[in-house]
């Protein structure tokens, strides 16, 4: 651990440079610290700090800014987290009103409230869960050779997509469609449902297996769609107004476009211990993020379900306030996801109930 003089000088450059994006000497110091020393003590301290690494001096004469190390220094041991104010608490709540009952539009509507509330890139992912389970599946006719296959999961993930039958969709097979669900997949797990499932469900339908397989197939895919965590991203163009990205703002904004490295860095955070995860430059593997910070928070559904919401902006970003807002949002989504995931699972229970009674 640093003295704690060392700290706080520490500490007041890495605020002081958050606050104006401008090397801080000295002098300025001195205006900021509650100890009474003199100038030449403040630039003997920073010395020793640029000696440690966690500060540096960008050119001759000028001030000094935190390095990453800096940067992790004060998150880890210095930063004060701001208490949120009353203000910031409804703008948060009323930017996730939610009354949808779809987990992904509230997880869009939380993106949109950290676009707005950090002025950063936002990221968040879908609920992964190994134990989800199939909730329903329905078939929508569009046109007598076309229907609409909606699948719903425990977790309420909600999947469509558009099927061509090679026949004309008639009653009767609408009828052999539901109970087929209602038989093989409402329940299932969606781990369960495979190609070698698919197939071998086709070939017991006999005279229908023409008919059915189309249908069969689509539910397939869509259960491989909702076992996959999504990752979405909003507000990418919030970072072409920080000047950190002045030299490498069309590498990043490609990058953040790629979504496999996205999905790497969310999924290394989830086998973390903490709730919440502050990753610094370098920490980010990625040399397009070395001059980012990326700050991303695990949100839960029940007991099994996980998924995240982030932000990824400039190292000179507000971490006191940042993270507490979005803690706070986290928490609002876990709190709402659960409340459905909880209704749903009600549902299902009453109507295992009722199959049994009839």
């Amino acid at each position: 651990m640093l003295p704690v003089r060392r700290q706080k000088i520490l500490a007041a450059i890495v605020e002081q440079y958050i606050e104006t994006g401008e090397p801080v000497g000295s002098k300025a110091l001195l205006t900021k610290l509650d100890i009474s020393v003199s100038s030449a003590t403040i630039r003997n301290e920073m010395s020793a700090l640029s000696e440690l690494g966690l500060i540096y001096q960008p050119h001759t004469s000028a001030g000094r800014v935190p390095t990453q190390a800096g940067y992790r220094y004060y998150v880890d041991n210095l930063m004060q987290i701001s208490e949120l104010e009353d203000i910031d608490r409804r703008r948060i709540e009323a930017g996730v009103d939610y009354r949808s009952g779809d987990p992904e539009v509230l997880l869009e509507k939380a993106g949109e409230v950290l676009v707005d509330f950090t002025n950063c890139a936002a990221l968040s992912t879908t609920p992964a869960d190994e134990n989800a389970y199939i909730k329903n599946v329905e078939m929508v006719q569009i046109s007598p050779k076309m229907a609409m296959i909606v699948l719903l999961t425990s977790t309420g993930i909600l999947k469509n997509k558009a099927c061509r039958t090679d026949v004309t969709i008639t009653e009767d097979l609408k009828e052999t469609f539901q109970n087929v669900v209602r038989e093989h997949f409402v329940g299932q797990p969606l781990t369960e449902v495979s190609t070698v499932m698919i197939q071998t469900l086709v070939a017991s339908l006999g005279a229908k297996a023409l008919s059915m397989s189309p249908l069969l197939v689509t539910i397939a895919d869509l259960t491989m769609s909702a076992s996959q965590s999504e990752i979405r991203l909003g507000g990418q163009s919030n970072l072409l107004g920080y000047k950190e990205y002045d030299q490498n703002a069309g590498q990043l904004l490609d990058f953040l476009h790629r979504e496999e490295p996205l999905s790497m860095l969310v999924s290394s955070s989830a086998d973390s211990d903490s709730d919440i995860e502050v990753r610094i430059g370098s920490e980010n593997r990625y040399k397009e993020l070395e001059n980012s910070s990326m700050i991303i928070s695990k949100y839960r559904i029940g007991e099994n379900a996980t998924g995240a919401i982030g932000i990824i902006g400039p190292t000179r970003m507000n971490y006191s306030k940042i993270i507490p807002s979005i803690k706070y949002l986290t928490d609002i989504v876990s709190k709402l996801l659960s409340e459905v995931y909880e209704e749903e699972l009600s549902d299902v229970e009453r109507h295992r109930e009722e199959d049994t009674d009839f």
